[in-house]
C-alpha cells in the first residue's frame, strides 16, 4: 500500500516523498527527524495505532506536520476520534488517485479537506456535543461546553469583524478559498489572510476546527 501511495505522490510533480514508516512507533520517529508538511496516517498498525501517533505528531510544536489519516475502515467511531486526535482530514484508501494527491496539497496549504458526506458527519457529530473529544482548538477544549455553559446561538465569545464573520460562516459552509473570494468578490489572497486571522482568533488549529467552532456557537 505504501508503494503504491508513494507512486501516486511522486507522480504528481510537486511532492516529494522524505520518508516512509511501517509501525506508529517509527511513523512518530520520522516525523520528528524529518519534519514533513504531511503525514498520511493509517488507523490500524503495530506498535502504536495510528491515532496515538497522529495526536504525538499533532502536539509537537517542533513537528508542525498536517495529518491526513487514510483507512480502508469507514467507521464514524475513527472518524471522530482521528478528528480529536488532531488530523486535519480523513480518507479511504478505496479513494482515487486525484483524491489522494488533492488530499495531500490541500493539507500543505491548511485548507479544508474533509469530502461533504465527512463534513455532514462531524457537523452532527460534534455540533450535539456527543463526542468526548474536542478538534475545536489546540489541545485544550472550548471553555463554554467544558463547562456545560451554552453559548448563546449567533454568538461567539471571540471579537471577529464583520468581513471575518463572513469568511467563517462560509467556511463553515465548506467553500474553498476560491469559491469564498467569488462570493465576496475579493481576492483569494485576502481570503486567506481572513481565514489565517479566524483561525488564530478562534485558538482552532484548522478549517475543520473552525468550522466545528462555528457550528456549536450557533453562526450556520
Amino acid at each position: 500500500m505504501r508503494a503504491g501511495f508513494r507512486m501516486i505522490l511522486e507522480a504528481a510533480g510537486d511532492i516529494t516523498i522524505v520518508g516512509e514508516a511501517a509501525t506508529g512507533v517509527e511513523g512518530v520517529a520520522a516525523a520528528s527527524a524529518l519534519h514533513p508538511h504531511v503525514v498520511c496516517m493509517d488507523v490500524q498498525m503495530p506498535d502504536m495505532d495510528g491515532l496515538e501517533a497522529t495526536r504525538r505528531i499533532v502536539a509537537d510544536p517542533a513537528i508542525a506536520a498536517a495529518v491526513v489519516v487514510v483507512t480502508t475502515f469507514d467507521r464514524d467511531d475513527y472518524l471522530f476520534s482521528a478528528l480529536s486526535a488532531g488530523a486535519s482530514g480523513f480518507l479511504l484508501k478505496n479513494a482515487g488517485p486525484e483524491e489522494l494527491v488533492s488530499a495531500v496539497r490541500v493539507a500543505a496549504a491548511g485548507d479544508a479537506l474533509l469530502a461533504p458526506e465527512v463534513t455532514r458527519r462531524v457537523i452532527a457529530r460534534f455540533a450535539d456535543g456527543e463526542s468526548s473529544g474536542s478538534p475545536v482548538t489546540n489541545g485544550r477544549r472550548d471553555a463554554h461546553n467544558a463547562t456545560g455553559e451554552q453559548p448563546g446561538r449567533g454568538t461567539l465569545p471571540v471579537e471577529l469583524t464583520e468581513r471575518e464573520d463572513e469568511v467563517l460562516r462560509l467556511v463553515a459552509q465548506a467553500l474553498s478559498n476560491a469559491e469564498i473570494a467569488e462570493r465576496l468578490y475579493i481576492g483569494e489572497a485576502t481570503v486567506k489572510t481572513h481565514v489565517s486571522n479566524v483561525l488564530q482568533k478562534l485558538g482552532a488549529r484548522d478549517r475543520v476546527a473552525a468550522v466545528v467552532y462555528a457550528l456549536r456557537h450557533g453562526l450556520v
